[in-house]
């Protein structure tokens, strides 16, 4: 670790964040870039098969057929359904969790801080809670989900048709696509794509979908849906971004991952009287939370309830390495995905404990704590002194590096469609209005993950949404993408001054961003009800919606099972860079050009930023052709 490591080989749209990295005396994900930049052609078409013995087998012109007869199309969809259900399964995983501990909470009468938005979910689902407690309700909804998450294969699960816009639900119907079980889904799907079983690339494409609805009306709709009774709404407020947030005379605890239910006991504890004295024994003033991947995003759009112990959002997966260089983080806690392996070293190098709360998740360098509900309390207790201690013995010998000049004080956050539709005056008629009047020409949204490929650390993704708001397309963010926008400064009301003329001035009037922050990848699911109502409220379906969905930078195979998701709903997917399919004649054509008669979505690939703005743009502007607003 005394090796310091002179030049950045990756790129930054965040420039302090690069410099950062850069004299920064260990390594991080941004030099290992360039040890890596030789890929296999045959992973990057999806050719390579390895399910067998008689593998791995690589296709190519002259053998184009593994041993066993699989060609390029089987090969392919058995590869990328594998990818989409192992990403289903880390959300299903998510919301499993999140409906047990709602259940738990429920069951031992703890504190529900969103009964309004348990009402909504109760009415939204249909269930009957008449003359009933909280708790009741909370019960119903909880076992409700559970039942559906558990059905067999064979069984449609029962809430689909409640969570889904009517037209898409229809249109799923009529392709045999509805899901079972979203567990059994995973299952099969995993099964499928076993040695000798399907052959059928489309059969596996289709199965992709089922595994896209369930993912996204469950694990990303319901998830945000659940924590907002457990947790509270999201309020709309501005925030502050970046390693700015990090106070150093606090023992500060960076958060991983994806499961905000689970950290709730920790919450609350955080700000007791027995945390405080923990804190002051150590020499610090108190605990503080600092935001870090999606978890650290769901806590920046529900900071109304968390300012006594929340300090911000100081960035994504990708700047986490850096976040814990500054010196000032004195434990990492982790409850799922985003938590790259490339941390443990630096935590190592620097003292900093590492704390897994979910098994699943466990870290190499980690210590894991059973944080079941029932041993929530004491394990808390365990934390606490753990990381107090780990305080104490680590700050005397830690160099610090801070970067008070990182990220704005001034970005717009707590958005969700509850409270973007109150922000409207509790009806989407003035949002429908702009876009009908062609001030705002349509929604973008920009949603899932942060990479190190292409041009570098959220170049794309930042360069394309400076492309789309100079054309007076309103930007909406969802998931580690939002960490990336935010600490470039297009979430802040001033941002307005970089978009073009019509949309500047909606923003002005305002007092809003061109850029609306919506958190984590799961807020993708709230996207999803915003989509469905401005389309009930014009009577038309999805797809016909000036609207368009972009992953520029997707990362991870829970990225694909989002994509799938899109897809299902019809809307047209813009990639910076290809998923694993290239290599498949077959899969290009359904993705790509098929999909349209499918379900009206679309996989469009562009690594460039201008040219993916006018693409997008002009399905945007073909659209508006179809509803006469041209």
């Amino acid at each position: 670790m005394s090796q310091r490591f002179s030049c950045v080989t990756c790129a930054s749209a965040d420039k302090p964040l690069e410099r950062f990295i850069g004299d920064l005396p260990m390594e991080t994900s941004f030099h290992r870039v360039e040890s890596q930049e030789i890929k296999c052609g045959f992973g990057l078409d999806g050719v390579c098969c390895r399910l067998c013995a008689n593998g791995p087998c690589r296709i190519t012109p002259d053998s184009p057929k593994g041993v066993c007869g699989a060609n390029a199309d089987t090969i392919v969809g058995r590869n990328f359904l594998r990818a989409v259900a192992a990403g289903s399964g880390c959300y299903i995983h998510v919301i499993e969790n999140t409906a047990r501990n709602l259940k738990s909470t429920a069951l031992a009468k703890g504190e529900l801080k969103g009964s309004k938005a348990l009402d909504k979910l109760c009415a939204m689902l249909g269930i009957d809670v008449s003359g009933q407690d909280i708790y009741a309700k909370a019960l119903k909804v909880a076992d409700a989900v559970l039942d559906d998450l558990y059905k067999p294969l064979f069984e449609k699960m029962t809430l689909t048709e409640n969570l889904a816009y009517k037209p898409r639900f229809d249109r799923w119907q009529e392709l045999g696509i509805l899901p079972g079980g979203a567990k059994s889904e995973i299952v099969a799907g995993l099964v499928k794509t076993s040695t000798n079983l399907n052959s059928d690339p489309v059969d596996m494409l289709l199965h992709c979908l089922r595994l896209g609805i369930s993912t996204g009306l469950y694990g990303l709709t319901l998830t945000n849906l659940l924590n907002d009774v457990i947790l509270g709404e999201p309020e709309i407020r501005i925030a502050p971004v970046g390693l700015r947030v990090i106070d150093p005379e606090y023992i500060n605890i960076m958060l991983t991952g994806h499961q905000h239910s689970m950290i709730a006991y920790l919450q609350e504890y955080i700000t007791s009287d027995a945390a405080i004295q923990q804190a002051k024994a150590a020499g610090a003033k108190g605990f503080k939370l600092v935001g870090c991947t999606c978890v650290g995003q769901d806590l920046q759009v529900r900071g109304a309830h968390c300012t006594a112990f929340y300090d911000g959002h100081a960035g994504n997966n990708f700047t986490s390495e850096a976040i814990l260089a500054t010196g000032a983080i004195d434990a990492v806690i982790t409850e799922f995905n985003c938590t790259l392996p490339g941390i443990e070293p630096i935590c190592d190098a620097l003292q900093i404990k590492q704390i897994c709360i979910d098994t699943i998740a466990k870290k190499a360098n980690a210590d894991v704590v059973d944080y079941s509900f029932d041993k929530r309390p004491e394990a808390t207790v365990q934390i606490f002194n753990e990381v107090a201690a780990a305080y104490k013995a680590r700050r005397k010998d830690v160099e610090l590096r801070l970067l008070p000049e990182h990220g704005n004080d001034s970005t717009l956050t707590g958005l969700s469609e509850s409270s973007l539709k109150g922000f409207l005056g509790d009806t989407w008629m003035p949002l429908i209005e702009l876009i009908a009047g062609g001030q705002i020409k349509g929604l973008a949204a920009v949603v899932g993950c942060s990479n190190l490929t292409g041009e570098g650390h959220d170049v794309l993704t930042v360069k394309l949404t400076e492309e789309l708001i100079k054309k007076d397309i309103l930007v909406l963010t969802a998931g580690c993408s939002s960490g990336g926008i935010e600490n470039c400064g297009l979430m802040s009301p001033d941002a307005a001054e970089l978009a073009g003329p019509n949309l500047k001035a909606v923003c002005q009037k305002l007092g809003i961003p061109p850029v609306l922050n919506f958190g984590p990848c799961l807020a993708i699911g709230r996207l999803e009800i915003i989509a469905g109502e401005i389309a009930q409220a014009l009577n038309i379906d999805i797809p016909q919606l000036p609207l368009v969905l972009s992953a520029p930078q997707w990362l991870e195979e829970q990225a694909l099972a989002d994509g799938a998701f899109g897809l299902a709903l019809g809307l047209p997917l813009h990639l910076g860079l290809p998923p694993f399919v290239t290599g498949s004649p077959i899969a290009v054509q359904v993705l790509c050009k098929d999909m349209i008669e499918l379900t009206g979505g679309q996989v469009l690939i562009n690594g460039d930023a201008a040219e993916s703005a006018n693409l997008l743009e002009h399905i945007i502007i073909q659209k508006r052709k179809g509803l006469n607003l041209e």
